[in-house]
């Protein structure tokens, strides 16, 4: 299977990924939402591992695969603030928690550019 084939499978495959660990491990997740959110974070902690999976899904089919990567492009920008919130509340963790958590903030960038490359390539496809 050429790359170009495989990229939005595997993107399908983290989004698939995380988005069931948000209701496997959901107590991680939750602190991570931002306070000046309504609602409780177990909710957008839910509903975020919902949207994960159905943008997975969108992604693994060819007739949706074009809306459903523009819809992860923004996706993974709207979760931005969550990823700035826990480098500031991980701060004073030991350093290999800090790391991960400050370098979760650039992968943002690629992860973006992954998806607007999915979708470009769709462009044209059945």
């Amino acid at each position: 299977m050429p790359r170009s084939e495989r990229s939005p499978l595997l993107l399908a495959g983290l989004l698939a990924t995380a988005g069931v660990a948000h209701f496997a491990a959901p107590r991680r997740f939750d602190e991570t939402v931002p306070r000046a959110l309504p609602g409780t974070p177990r909710t957008w902690t839910y509903a975020s591992g919902a949207a994960e999976l159905a943008l997975a899904a969108g992604l693994a089919l060819p007739r949706t695969r074009k809306a459903a990567a523009l819809a992860t492009a923004a996706f993974f920008v709207g979760v931005f603030p969550a990823n700035v919130k826990m480098a500031v509340d991980w701060r004073h963790r030991p350093a290999p928690q800090r790391a991960a958590a400050l370098g979760r903030l650039p992968l943002q960038i690629p992860l973006v550019l992954w998806a607007r490359s999915v979708a470009k390539n769709a462009e044209g496809r059945a």
